[in-house]
This record gives C-alpha cells, structure tokens and sequence, in this order.
C-alpha cells in the first residue's frame, strides 16, 4: 500500500505541472486508476468462516457463469451413470451439483471427492442414497436412507429445522468427523442453511445406521422404519460409507419442495 501511496503523489503532482487544459483528462484518469485499484486491494479480503451465506451466494452466481463447463461435465456424468435408470431424479441432481460447484468454489468443502445425495422424491422403499465419487465419476453407493417419523409415512413431505420436531431437515450439510455413540459407528452432519438445516447440532442430527433400515424391515412393513430426523442407513454400510464421505464432504437432502427450492441461496 506504501508504494501505491507514493506512486499515486508523484503522479498528481506531474499532473499538476501539465498544460491546463490536461489537468481534467489527468484527474479523471488518476480518479479512475485508483477506483480501479481500491476495489481490487478490497476484493481480495478472505471471507470470515461464519460469513458463509454470502460467500455462497456469490459463489453460486459464480457457477452459472465460469463453472458452467464443469456443471455440464458433470450433466454427462448423469447419463454416464446410469443415474435415471437408478429412479435419481435430474433435479436432485443438478441442484446437489449446483451446490456443490458454489460451496467448493467458497472453499468450504475439504472433501471434495465426493458428492452425497439423498433424493426425497423416492419413497423410503427405493435406494435413495447416492454417494457419488466426483473426481473418478463411479457411483460408489447406492442404498436404502430412512427419514423422520414426522416427516411421513412411505414418503417424506414434511421437513422441519426445529428441535424436537422428529422431522427430516432439507439442503447442504458438510460432514464432519466419525465417533461411536448410542447407535455404533456415526457421523456428525453441519448444517449450513440458516433457517432450513443450521439447527442440525442441538437436534443431534448424524447418520449413524438402525436395523429398521433393510430389505428384510421393508418386507414385512412395506416400508423403512423411521428415525427422529437422522438420515439412518443399513447397518452393514455403516462403516464403508461413513468412511468414504467424512471429513467436510457435501451432502444434499432433496424434495420438490416449492419453498426451499425458491428460498435456498445454494439451490435456487
């Protein structure tokens, strides 16, 4: 900042020795230059880690412009899949991916390899969690995921962010780290959307996995068994799944719901 200090002295007094009638070009050059040069200094200050939302949105503006190419890569990885035929909804799927570009664009993921999807337009007797590896494109997981027992019966249509409200909570979360609580081998979910997941914490809401959550229950039920919000997954995948998506990867619940759809900063 010194040297652009003296450079910008120096310049204004030469400017001041030149001809009259170059004086105004001189200022509205110099008045221009330095515009140009404050608003670049400012632009590189980093965000605060809790600044998050409006980090986001910007880097979610972002991804429609520069990162169209990898959003479009990442369409074909889609169809490459097979991801249709697997009942994964293109629109859960582009949001996730939406989503996905702007939190790693804001450097919020840590684990960038891989990208975890929960599709909430399936009813809870289909697969509805994908586990995708982003950077080799293979579908590492593919399985059965519960949802609360207040969210509703065979499907889930009701999503709260209140504690104590045993209800499924939609958008982004960032995966912490694993530890063994009351259900065994778990792991700790942040939500990152204020107003839609960011009460995840006190609610107590990881992935660990339930016994209720198996062909064998959907048998003789018809459906999964339900959790208190948690997304619960089959007991034999507790181990190769948390261990493939900890350490500050994305995860996405997903529902055609109109109003988080419109009102997420991520997604919309």
């Amino acid at each position: 900042m010194r040297l652009i200090e003296v450079y910008f002295c120096s310049t204004f007094k030469i400017n001041l020795q030149m001809k009259a009638k170059r004086t105004a070009i001189g200022k509205i050059s110099f008045l221009f230059f330095f515009v140009l040069i404050s608003s670049l200094l400012f632009s590189f200050r980093p965000a605060p880690r809790r600044a998050i939302g409006a980090a986001v949105r910007t880097a979610a503006g972002a991804v429609m412009g520069s990162a169209a190419g990898a959003a479009a890569r990442f369409n074909i990885l889609y169809d490459s899949l097979g991801l249709e035929a697997l009942e994964l909804s293109r629109a859960a799927y582009e949001h996730a991916v939406k989503g996905f570009l702007a939190l790693q664009q804001a450097g919020e993921i840590r684990n960038t390899d891989v990208l975890s999807i929960i599709d909430f337009s399936l009813p809870s007797n289909k697969k509805r969690l994908f586990v995708i590896d982003m950077t080799n494109g293979r579908l590492l997981f593919n399985t059965f995921v519960a949802h609360g027992r207040n969210s509703g019966g065979l499907m889930a249509t009701r999503f709260s962010n209140r504690t104590n409200s045993l209800m499924s909570s939609l958008g982004f979360y960032l995966t912490g780290d694993p530890f063994i609580g009351e259900h065994g081998y778990s792991l700790r979910l942040e939500g990152i959307e204020r107003g839609w997941n960011d009460h995840a914490n006190r609610r107590a809401i990881i992935m660990h996995s339930a016994d209720y959550v198996s062909e064998e229950h959907i048998r003789q039920w018809g459906i999964l068994g339900r959790s208190e919000g948690c997304p619960a997954i089959p007991e034999e995948l507790d181990q190769p799944i948390i261990n493939e998506i900890k350490g500050g990867s994305c995860l996405f619940l997903y529902a055609p719901n109109t109003t988080y759809l419109k009102r997420s900063g991520l997604s919309s």
